[in-house]
């Protein structure tokens, strides 16, 4: 299963302990890596990273990576990083012709999460989104937090600012390539350059799905805040997070 991580934003709310979000290092290791392992443990095999912001620096790092954990971990750079994350995986176009994990790079999930995603049933041209049904998690930023209103597992609307919602967008998606098509018609006929936006134009045609984690752990590592949490939680619930071999190839 090929996985896509978005890691091209500036992260700035972290920029206090590392000159690249995704570097920011957890318990000695980096965040991107934590986020590598889970797929990895939840069952993808192969990895396209989006970069720009300090891109070369990630870049670099993840051929160590690479190298050292024969993992194989592919490169596609987003110039246009400075824009909204539909644009990175916009990116992807082209990479990937096949059914595909997209993850955010500063998200930390159990791999249960991904191997339950998985085993659903896709629809066609469309996503499925893990979504967490718990509006009372409290490793939750409410003011950050995608939201999602979703009915009997349809996703009806998406977005930062729903005020009628029932779920959290975990940033853990199992997308067909019909995702770039409705990132590209929310570009042209919204000019909404958001992941949301595409996931919003499946929305209208019913194709795209919410799964409910289950209040399994996920956590946004986006600010101090949310990073000694992360400490901890990787203490108490992601550990053993080991890579399997694979070749590594960058594009």
């Amino acid at each position: 299963m090929k996985c896509l991580i978005i890691a091209a934003g500036q992260g700035s709310r972290l920029r206090q302990r590392a000159e690249s979000k995704p570097l920011v290092p957890l318990q000695g290791v980096a965040l991107i890596e934590h986020v590598i392992g889970a797929a990895r443990k939840g069952g993808a095999d192969s990895f396209y990273v989006v970069s720009g912001y300090k891109g070369a620096l990630l870049r670099e790092h993840l051929d160590r990576v690479a190298s050292r954990e024969a993992v194989d971990i592919r490169h596609v750079i987003n110039e246009r990083w400075q824009e909204p994350n539909g644009v990175s995986v916009l990116q992807a176009k082209g990479h990937i012709e096949e059914p595909f994990l997209l993850l955010m790079s500063d998200h930390l999930f159990d791999p249960v999460i991904v191997q339950r995603l998985l085993a659903q049933q896709l629809p066609a041209d469309g996503l499925i989104l893990a979504t967490d049904a718990n509006l009372h998690n409290p490793l939750i930023d409410l003011s950050d937090v995608t939201r999602v209103c979703q009915e009997q597992g349809i996703i009806q609307d998406i977005g930062k600012g729903l005020s009628a919602y029932n779920a959290f967008d975990t940033g853990i998606f199992y997308c067909t390539t019909g995702l770039f098509d409705a990132l590209e018609t929310s570009i042209e006929l919204d000019n909404d350059y958001s992941l949301s936006g595409g996931v919003r134009r499946l929305a209208r045609s019913g194709r795209a799905l919410s799964h409910d984690i289950e209040d399994r752990f996920w956590l946004d590592v986006d600010d101090s805040r949310t990073y000694v949490k992360a400490e901890v939680a990787l203490d108490q619930v992601v550990t053993n997070h080991r890579f399997v071999h694979t070749s590594s190839t960058t594009v």
